[in-house]
């Protein structure tokens, strides 16, 4: 066999099975091997789109992203998905093609190119190392969760390996990844339940990191009696608790924002508290004493100061830190308290936890449907097992508060390089990751027109997603941020997506007011066997709540 089979036979036999991408020239003997050796392959129409895709399948699967692209410009149409899988630490592995010849058209420094963006650049740099490096990439990823840049040297490629086919000692990856770390210090998490039991007001904040540990976090919560909130990565986590507030920071309901804010002792598992959790720290009260959890030293503190740093994977330190209570309370060392679970609260959060609860006024007029409106409208028609993919942009809070998730499964935010024209993409691998639930794709009209391409995806895999366009025909985060300014490069004519839709073999409705809604309604309860794509004609007079703290972090 040629390298390039042993490397995609390689990462099939490592557990890789689906592999998105555009296949050229550079990538075409690779992507071949992985689907000769069991792998699925999902060809995207645009690299950025397929890097995004394989970030999302990663997400919402808990296994390796692998996204395959030619040499040069593949790479570099695939930079904006690679970024975002840099900043998140989604394990993925770019395979690319590469060119040696600083004279070739295609000869781009793809290591600094990767390096750049956070990525960690590798190579496979002979025949004799190619599977032993392929290992290392896989490894790299896997145990690091870091974006790798596995680079495919042309000629390289095309050399005979001499590799056996079997990876001694190499152990397949798991159905899902459950992070590696040494135990943590025990002073520090004996402090921690120190700081719990003397809580009168605990509040427990969990983000990505902690999207495994459901079940030790709401054990030691229930010992200290603590409220639960998440950051929106990992919103739906606590889904079913009574003592769930939904997420912390731009999207908090403003209950969740009081009872965060008075909290006594605040712990952060798994979650960066950063300006976007916190609302630029004025989540994080006076009084309130901050702890963080997580597994890399170096993200304690990094934004925000903190009393109490304990470095661990996040579910064993609340499994310690509730052992710990429990020893206590057997000994008559310490009193079983409410903490923060008072009947009173319980009953506002019951009544207040949700923004739906929120009381409005409907804005719809003049041919256009209040997003709000909108959102709860489509949140009622769904089933309640959905996965949600929410583009960015002015609208993006209006489904990330008013459409319900039913756990952490439930919604898939590639967020953290804040860039419109993702959202299609994450949808769809997001849906090949959980086809056992409805896909919903959730764009602004500015990101939908640059992922439009990505619908022929969608209806070649036939997938049964329903595609929300808020559309405001507007770059609306700017229209309402730099108020008195000329506005003609920020907003544009009107665009038919239901045509386009249509043209793509998508089923299609146009919502201008709440009866429109009935058409999306027809289509869940049909056999949903082409994807719909909502055209909301929405409001436009005022920028969305959220937005104003969102510019601050600009």
């Amino acid at each position: 066999m040629i390298v390039a089979e042993a490397v995609g036979r390689a990462l099939a036999s490592l557990g890789v099975d689906t592999v998105f991408g555009v296949v050229g020239s550079g990538n075409f003997h690779v992507t071949n091997a992985l689907r000769q050796y069991g792998a699925r392959f999902v060809a995207a129409r645009h690299e950025a789109g397929a890097t995004t895709m394989a970030d999302a399948y990663a997400r919402m699967s808990g296994r390796v992203g692998v996204v395959s692209v030619h040499q040069g410009p593949g790479l570099t149409n695939a930079m904006t998905g690679l970024t975002e899988a840099a900043k998140s630490r989604t394990p993925l592995i770019v395979l690319a093609g590469e060119v040696t010849e600083p004279l070739s058209n295609f000869h781009i420094d793809q290591d600094a190119l990767a390096r750049a963006v956070g990525a960690v650049p590798m190579r496979v740099r002979t025949a004799g190392s190619a599977v032993e490096d392929t290992v290392d990439a896989f490894r790299t990823a896997w145990q690091e969760r870091r974006a790798v840049l596995l680079n495919l040297p042309l000629a390289v490629q095309a050399q005979t390996s001499d590799w056996s086919g079997e990876l001694f000692g190499i152990e397949r990856a798991p159905a899902s990844h459950t992070a590696d770390a040494g135990p943590p210090t025990g002073n520090a998490v004996a402090e921690l339940a120190r700081m719990l039991a003397e809580a009168e007001r605990p509040v427990f904040v969990a983000g990505r990191g902690a999207r495994h540990a459901r079940r030790e976090l709401e054990e030691l919560a229930d010992r200290a009696g603590a409220l639960l909130a998440t950051s929106a990565v990992a919103r739906g986590l606590f889904r079913g608790s009574p003592w769930d507030l939904d997420v912390s920071g731009g999207f908090a309901t403003p209950l969740a924002a009081e009872l965060i804010t008075a909290a006594d002792v605040l712990v952060g598992w798994g979650c960066a508290l950063n300006m976007w959790t916190t609302r630029h720290g004025t989540l994080i009260g006076p009084e309130t004493r901050l702890v963080q959890v997580d597994l890399d030293q170096e993200a304690l503190g990094a934004h925000r100061p903190v009393r109490l740093g304990v470095t661990g994977d996040t579910a064993v330190v609340a499994r310690q830190a509730a052992g710990i209570l429990a020893e206590l309370r057997v000994a008559g060392l310490l009193e079983q308290g409410p903490g923060y679970r008072s009947p009173e609260v319980a009953k506002r959060i019951a009544a207040e936890g949700r923004w739906r609860a929120v009381p409005y006024q409907d804005d719809s007029h003049d041919g256009r449907i209040d997003p709000r409106t909108l959102t709860i409208g489509l949140d009622d028609a769904l089933p309640v097992e959905r996965i949600l993919s929410i583009d960015s942009g002015n609208f993006m809070g209006y489904p990330a508060a008013f459409m319900d998730v039913p756990d952490e499964q439930g919604f898939c935010f590639t967020q953290a390089f804040q860039s419109i024209g993702l959202g299609l993409a994450t949808a769809i691998g997001a849906a090949l990751a959980r086809p056992d639930r409805v896909p919903v794709a959730a764009l602004g009209d500015g990101g939908a027109l640059m992922g439009i391409a990505e619908l022929e995806t969608v209806a070649r895999l036939g997938l049964p997603m329903m595609i929300v366009v808020y559309d405001d025909e507007a770059y609306g985060a700017e229209v309402h941020h730099f108020t008195g300014q000329p506005m003609e490069t920020v907003t544009f004519p009107p665009t038919d997506f239901a045509s386009i839709a249509r043209g793509y073999g998508l089923a299609a409705v146009t919502v201008t007011e709440p009866g429109d809604l009935a058409g999306v309604s027809a289509w869940v309860s049909g056999p949903r066997d082409r994807a719909l794509l909502v055209h909301a004609k929405v409001t436009r007079d005022r920028g969305s709540w959220w937005l104003e703290e969102a510019f601050k972090g600009h």
